[in-house]
């Protein structure tokens, strides 16, 4: 039986039950009642009073208010991501302990109402963490599809893809690092620098121990590559 039916039911013997006087009758009904719908004799009880939730139908359930809104959660992002993304935890001190969002809102930084400005003072960390999850979820997406890019070193370095290669001219080298790790990476092992001129097949390598002297060693080997091939 579910609570729609159990329901029905009840309306059907709370009719009998409050014509009844007699205390032992009560009981009885309490009884069967128990024992057909599987409920608590004390809840029973409640149901079956003159006016209950047995009264109120599906759609007049009241509504819970919504406190932190649209507004708020705009306001929320924005703040999230001017403070470096930080977790529910991080950011609830940040906006209660300090004065950081009048500072971003006379700096224009944070445009928001003084409605919204004192509900975020007073949202608690879970709170926080339930208006970004969808946000959080948006962001990931997006740096999980995002082009990768790379460290301003990487820019400053010339870099040629393998269709863009003249493999008749000689100084086009190419570097490989090779881990002699096995199936784990974990501790030191030997590392082998790989340099190879793709035009003239010249190969010199070094293997080292550890890799903080990779870079190091790499610069070192494509010089003496380039002093041995004579490059016109």
């Amino acid at each position: 039986m579910d609570m729609y039916s159990k329901n029905q039911y009840l309306k059907e013997l709370r009719k009998e039950y409050l014509k009844t006087k007699s205390k032992k009758e009560k009981r009885e009904l309490l009884n069967e009642a128990e024992k057909r719908t599987g409920l608590e004799r004390k809840y029973l009880i409640k149901k079956l009073k003159p006016k209950s939730n047995l009264d109120k139908e599906p759609g007049q359930r009241k509504k819970r208010k919504i406190i932190y809104d649209g507004y708020v959660k705009v306001a929320l992002v924005d703040l999230w991501r001017i403070l470096d993304y930080p977790c529910g935890q991080r950011l609830e001190p940040l906006l209660k302990n300090t004065d950081i969002i009048e500072r971003l809102r006379a700096f224009k930084e944070l445009n928001c109402s003084d409605e919204v400005a004192l509900k975020l003072k007073r949202i608690s960390f879970r709170t926080i963490d339930e208006k970004l999850k969808h946000q959080k979820e948006i962001e990931r997406i997006g740096k999980k599809y995002q082009k990768k890019v790379h460290p301003l070193l990487y820019q400053k370095i010339p870099i040629k893809l393998s269709d863009e290669w003249d493999r008749s001219q000689l100084g086009n080298i190419q570097t490989d690092l090779i881990e002699h790790c096995g199936q784990s990476a974990r501790g030191e092992y030997i590392n082998t620098i790989s340099n190879t001129d793709i035009a003239s097949g010249w190969w010199e390598g070094e293997a080292i121990m550890g890799r903080d002297r990779i870079e190091r060693s790499s610069r070192r080997e494509k010089a003496r590559i380039k002093e041995n091939i004579s490059i016109p």
